[in-house]
């Protein structure tokens, strides 16, 4: 092991920047085979997850006819991601990723192989409660390991392409589900989704431990753990920006969701096959802002990109707000949803650099977490207000939030290079500032009446890295300043 105490990337040893082949981005695929099984796993589930929540839907609709019942599955697979999250994040950093996912894959492979001979509507409830669960684990656990799956310089392209395969499961598993229902049963797709789930456990068995972790966690406690990952996401700058961000965007993002529906069945008169519509162009715009924003971020970088993708979200859905008619308001939301996927990624890329691997885990949970309670709360609201104010009102509103969102992207990443080339050492260095803090705060109170003299050495190295890198970046600007007005 390295005198830092991290393992090096498996698969980035033998990787120099030459031997990457950048032009070709799904040749990532092949340059890192366990990201490649990450991606396989994540595209076969998604679909399967995507397809069987409509079934879930339909299935408990057709039982009961009752919205309560709809709204409580709802909340049964919605608050045990977030109970998850704010209450087991330590989890994530501690035992072994891999053993989560897995896992969860099969406990969901339980859930779904169940559910066929479930009659009662609280059976089926129950059930998806449990699969909540386990998918409260797997997707922190699989972005916690990504950045030690893939060399550093390709981690965008990685979160890129995932988020992309996840975006057009959203946009196939929905259709198949519907198509698979009214052909055959709810069961159907529930027995597909298992397979795809036991597809996942198998694809991710064959990743090393290893590969999904660099640095081993230190522990001082579960609920001390837990306090200390709040306490990194409000210190460092990178993770409480996007708290502080997604959180007012989250608010509209909510907003939205609840709005449309009346949007487009009552205001613009476009019935259901209207809505199909707007969902569909949603999912293409989801679909192509996380694709493209990993090139977009080489070109502009992290700050510009940040800001830029939610000041998209809020022109677009503020156009469609604005449109008169349904065939207007599709570009305009394909639009707003390409900004929401691009913010996306900027997001995992600001936790996953500024979160040191050993916090990760916990900084990603916590976040995750944070902001399904705000977007739950906000759709509660947002319901109450569609019916006050009407929807086109709401998603004016909402645009407006996210206008706002946008404000507070800008401000808050003031401290970002502009440059993309300084970004990643600088997310890095206050991460690791923020956790120096934290490690040094655990030493004062395992051991408080002994003062030693290099307790803040991990902080101190961080700042002092920190200013170091911004007077190298200074400096690189003055001298481009110079070569520009010589020429």
């Amino acid at each position: 092991m390295p005198p830092n105490g991290r393992r090096e990337k498996p698969e980035q040893v033998l990787a120099s920047p030459e031997a990457v082949e950048s032009t070709s981005r799904l040749g990532l695929l092949r340059r890192s085979p366990s990201f490649g099984l990450l991606f396989l796993a994540t595209a076969g589930s998604g679909i399967g997850t995507y397809l069987a929540a409509i079934a879930l839907t339909l299935d408990i609709y057709a039982r009961t006819d009752s919205g309560l019942w709809v709204a409580a599955l709802l909340i049964a697979d919605f608050l045990p991601i977030v109970l998850v999250g704010l209450l087991l994040g330590p989890l994530f950093d501690r035992l072994s990723r891999r053993r989560l996912m897995i896992a969860s894959d099969l406990s969901r492979v339980a859930v779904f192989a169940a559910l066929p001979f479930v009659d009662s509507p609280i059976g089926i409830v129950g059930l998806a409660g449990v699969a909540g669960i386990a998918t409260g684990f797997f997707r922190p656990a699989a972005l916690a390991g990504l950045p030690n799956l893939v060399p550093d310089e390709e981690l965008t392209n990685a979160n890129s392409l995932l988020q992309t395969i996840e975006n057009g499961a959203w946009m196939i598993g929905p259709v198949l589900g519907g198509v698979l229902v009214s052909v055959w049963s709810p069961s159907v797709p529930y027995a597909v989704n298992a397979v795809t789930f036991l597809v996942s456990a198998v694809l991710v068995a064959r990743i090393a431990d290893s590969q999904l972790r660099s640095e081993e966690s230190i522990t001082s406690g579960h609920w001390r753990d837990v306090a200390d990952g709040a306490r990194l996401v409000v210190t460092a700058l990178p993770l409480r920006t996007v708290l502080i961000v997604w959180s007012i965007v989250g608010f509209g993002s909510a907003a939205i969701n609840v709005a449309e529906v009346f949007f487009v069945r009552d205001t613009l008169g476009a019935g259901e096959v209207g809505f199909g519509v707007i969902i569909g162009a949603t999912g293409l715009g989801l679909v192509l802002g996380s694709f493209l924003a990993a090139p977009a971020l080489g070109k502009v970088g992290l700050r510009r990109n940040y800001a830029g993708s939610i000041a998209l979200m809020a022109f677009g859905w503020g156009g469609a707000a604005l449109s008169p008619a349904i065939w207007v308001a599709v570009p305009f939301v394909v639009g707003g949803a390409a900004g929401n996927g691009a913010a996306i990624i900027c997001n995992q890329i600001l936790v996953q650099r500024g979160a040191p691997d050993r916090f990760r885990g916990r900084a990603l949970s916590t976040i995750m977490s944070t902001n399904f309670l705000i977007i739950g709360l906000a759709m509660g609201v947002a319901g109450l207000l569609t019916d006050w104010m009407g929807a086109r009102w709401v998603m004016i509103a909402a645009a407006a939030i996210c206008a706002i969102g946008a404000l507070f992207a800008v401000l808050l990443t003031r401290w970002l290079p502009v440059h993309s080339v300084d970004e990643d050492h600088v997310l890095e260095a206050y991460g690791e500032a923020a956790a120096g803090m934290l490690v040094s705060l655990d030493s004062v109170r395992r051991e408080p009446l002994t003062p030693p003299p290099a307790r803040d050495g991990a902080a101190n190295a961080g700042l002092e890295r920190i200013a170091v890198l911004l007077e190298e970046i200074e400096l690189r600007r003055e001298r481009e300043a110079s070569r520009r007005s010589a020429t």
